[in-house]
């Protein structure tokens, strides 16, 4: 039986994250190709993370700096790890490289952290869209840690074609050490509802998400005043996960600014609004609200950053806006003309159809993995930074983590 083991930084929560249905996405690629999957985490569960053990994986808890992780992984012996987030390949990596050399060791980004900071760093000085790469500064310490396991690692899978060609061409990795992998992406065309019988606006998004939050007071400061402005009786529904007092003090009946909170199921609520507002300023990857709206032919207004790596203006099902007036327009114009809003509203679909088939993604991972797999040494032998990192004398991590060990040991 193969054996593949994905080690987490939290629990999936595929209804309140994109990362947490990205990360189920995946593992159900290699379940449908009869891997044997054993999920791992040393977070905390939660009431919403997804049933592992339902869906017919094993779940392990796990410690942080223990060498505990070393016995359960030699005993699995997994031929593939997934490490998902580049600080859960930091703690567990060098173990999984010391207890099963063999293994191919594959980093799951989800999105380029050190992106999403370096962006936030901006707008947080600035005060506005960080669009321009050359405004940003790229070469932080989060980047030097982020790039480096990518090095580390066999493979990196890569969620955005803009972020693939951000490390191959700034930081000059080869493209043998990345493979690109979007979201997996199925619309249910017979629940789609029409222009006629939809309403109001929608806004979806993980409160504890900095990205979101930085949207949502944009929405309440400028861009939702100027809407209502115009449209007196219409509402903006706001949905997500871990709703903080902060977020449902904004609730106000009389403009229209509602703070719906959590939404058991994000497709019934995305499928009756007829747009979907996503105002961000900063971030990375792919983005899940502007999926959730695709998949039900919702029309969304967005920024630069919104549909970086899904869409440009000659395809975007909805528009592109990064000024606050022309933003408030697009939204108005998708809202009451009918006419444009079934025609971007098509192009949900065909987007879908174009770049997020998940028999397509699937079988080009597959193909990936199973090539590195059996030319495993004569690929790392490609890889020499990879190796250097892996050598001893650069393992600050390992250090670090048998000294917290150690410490631990005394301390009880």
């Amino acid at each position: 039986m193969k054996k593949l083991l994905c080690i987490g930084w939290v629990w999936p929560e595929p209804n309140s994250s994109a990362a947490g249905y990205n990360i189920l996405s995946l593992l159900k690629t290699f379940n449908q190709q009869d891997w044997q999957i054993t999920f791992a985490s040393s977070a905390q569960t939660t009431p919403l993370m997804a049933d592992l053990q339902k869906l017919g994986y094993c779940c392990q808890s796990i410690e942080l700096n223990s060498s505990s992780f070393d016995d359960f992984v030699q005993e699995l012996d997994p031929q593939i790890v997934i490490f998902d987030r580049f600080m859960i390949e930091e703690q567990y990596g060098w173990r999984v490289l010391q207890q099963c050399p063999q293994a191919l060791r594959i980093l799951n980004t989800e999105d380029l952290q050190f992106l999403r900071q370096a962006r936030h760093t901006w707008v947080k000085q600035h005060g506005q869209v960080a669009n321009n790469l050359e405004d940003l500064d790229l070469n932080t310490d989060l980047a030097k840690r982020e790039i480096a396991s990518i090095y580390r690692c066999d493979l990196s899978l890569i969620i955005s074609l803009f972020e693939f060609n951000l490390l191959k061409e700034h930081f000059k990795i080869a493209p043998s050490l990345l493979h690109l992998m979007p979201f997996q992406l199925t619309a249910n065309t017979s629940q789609a509802f029409e222009y006629d019988q939809r309403q109001h606006f929608i806004t979806v998004g993980n409160f504890r998400h900095a990205p979101n939050w930085d949207a949502v007071l944009w929405l309440k400061q400028a861009i939702w005043p100027a809407i209502r402005q115009q449209l007196p009786k219409a509402e903006l529904h706001i949905y997500g996960s871990y709703t903080p007092p902060k977020a449902t003090q904004l609730n106000c009946i009389k403009t229209g600014f509602l703070i719906k909170g959590w939404a058991n199921d994000v497709h019934q609520v995305m499928k009756k609004a007829k747009v979907c507002l996503a105002p961000l300023k900063f971030g990375a990857g792919l983005k899940g609200k502007i999926a959730d709206a695709m998949l039900n032919q919702t029309p969304v207004v967005t920024t630069s950053i919104g549909a970086e790596g899904m869409f440009d203006s000659n395809n975007a099902p909805g528009f592109i806006e990064n000024d606050t007036n022309a933003f408030v327009a697009r939204a108005i114009e998708l809202f009451a003309d009918k006419s444009t809003w079934l025609t971007k509203s098509e192009k949900c679909l065909s987007l879908i159809q174009q770049h997020y088939q998940p028999e397509t993604i699937s079988k080009s991972l597959i193909e990936k993995v199973e090539l590195v797999r059996h030319q495993l040494n004569a690929h790392r032998q490609e890889n020499f930074i990879g190796q250097m990192l892996n050598h001893h004398t650069m393992q600050s991590t390992k250090y670090m983590a048998q000294w917290i060990e150690a410490k631990n040991r005394i301390n009880t």
